[in-house]
C-alpha cells in the first residue's frame, strides 16, 4: 500500500508508535523512526529492518520545536519527499481540576496539541510541493467523550481533534489530508494514568472487561490497520476524521 513513500513517525519506540512505523514499513514505505528514547527507536529500526523494510532512527524530543522542523525538513531534503507524517507523541496526567496542576496542564497541551501543530506547520510546504500528503495525529478516543477525573487528557484530546478538522478542510484542495487516530483501551504503558485514577491494574482490567462492549482491550496491530488505512490512498476521500477504535466504548 506504501511502496516508495517516505514516512515519518514520532513516539514510535514502543505501543502503537512502534506497530504503525512496523506495518508502514511492512508496506513498503522508508519510515523515519524516532522517540524521545533513541535506543527505543533503534530498536523499532531493527524490528523494521529483521522484517525486510527500510529506515532510519533518531532521538526526537517533540518539545523542541527547532529539532522537530529540522528533521522534517532533512528527512523531505534527502529523500525529496515526505508522503506520511504520523504525529504520535503524548501523555496522559490524571485527575480532576482541583488535582492538576498549571504546570501539569502546560505539559500536556504541549506534548498533546502543540507538538502536533509544530510537526504538522513544518510539513506542509514540503506536501504541498509533491502535490500532497497524508498528516495522522493520534488523539483518543477521550477527545470524542469525556471521562471522569482526566481533565487535562479529555480536554487536550478534544482540542486535537478540533485542531484536526481545522487544518482538514483549511487544506483539502491542496490534496493534504489530516486525520485524527483515536485509540480506546490497549493494552501499553501508556495506560498509567487511567490504571491510577481508576484505583490499580485490577479495577482498570474490570472496567475494561465490564464496560467496553467488545470486552476486551485492542492489540497495538489492529490499531496499526488504522494507520495504514489513513497513510495509504485507500483513504484517498477522508479528510477530518476521527478514526476511533475503541470496542465500542464510546457509544
Amino acid at each position: 500500500m506504501l511502496k516508495d513513500r517516505v514516512a515519518l513517525v514520532t513516539a514510535a519506540g514502543s505501543g502503537i508508535g512502534r506497530a504503525g512505523a512496523v506495518a508502514m514499513a511492512r508496506e513498503g514505505a522508508y519510515v523515519v523512526v524516532t522517540d524521545l528514547r533513541e535506543e527505543l527507536a533503534a530498536e523499532t529500526l531493527a524490528e523494521i529492518e529483521a522484517a525486510g523494510g527500510r529506515g532510519m532512527a533518531q532521538g526526537l524530543d517533540v518539545r523542541d520545536d527547532a529539532a522537530v522542523e529540522g528533521l522534517i525538513d532533512k528527512v523531505a531534503r534527502d529523500h525529496g519527499r515526505l508522503d506520511v507524517l504520523h504525529s504520535h507523541a503524548g501523555i496522559q496526567i490524571e485527575g480532576r481540576v482541583e488535582d492538576v496542576s498549571p504546570a501539569q496542564m502546560d505539559a500536556a497541551w504541549a506534548l498533546n496539541v502543540r507538538a502536533h501543530f509544530v510537526a504538522s506547520r513544518a510539513v506542509i510546504p514540503h506536501m504541498r510541493a509533491q502535490g500532497g500528503g497524508s498528516v495522522i495525529i493520534t488523539a483518543s478516543n477521550s477527545g470524542c467523550q469525556y471521562d471522569r477525573g482526566m481533565v487535562s487528557y479529555a480536554t487536550t484530546k478534544h482540542a486535537a481533534v478540533a485542531m484536526v478538522k481545522q487544518m482538514a478542510v483549511d487544506y483539502a484542495r491542496e490534496k493534504i489530508r489530516f486525520n485524527a487516530l483515536c485509540p480506546g483501551f490497549v493494552d501499553t504503558p501508556f495506560n498509567l494514568g487511567f490504571e491510577k485514577q481508576m484505583g490499580g491494574r485490577a479495577a482498570l482490567e474490570s472496567y475494561v472487561a465490564d464496560t467496553i462492549p467488545m470486552g476486551r482491550w485492542a492489540s497495538v496491530e489492529e490499531i496499526a490497520e488504522g494507520i495504514l488505512y489513513l497513510a495509504s490512498d485507500r483513504s484517498a476521500f477522508v479528510t477530518g476524521l476521527a478514526l476511533v477504535i475503541d470496542g465500542g466504548e464510546i457509544l
